[in-house]
């Protein structure tokens, strides 16, 4: 199941991070660099454990791993 987190982990923290860097950018104001930054950290932040939850679910579903 780690591995399969492993493989999952690059697709899945840059699509929640672009997520949330656009949220940021979206927003009508003078984004600095810090909302930018910690809105791309939160987005790694919460990819690691949706990784984990949907590498576990597959692992389960198929048998791989």
């Amino acid at each position: 199941m780690f591995r399969m987190m492993l493989v999952l982990l690059p697709v899945v923290a840059t699509t929640l991070m672009g997520i949330a860097v656009i949220a940021v950018l979206s927003m009508d104001m003078n984004a600095t660099w810090k909302p930018i930054a910690l809105a791309a950290a939160g987005g790694f932040v919460v990819s690691v454990p949706f990784s984990w939850f949907v590498g576990k679910k597959i692992v389960a579903a198929t048998g791989w791993g």
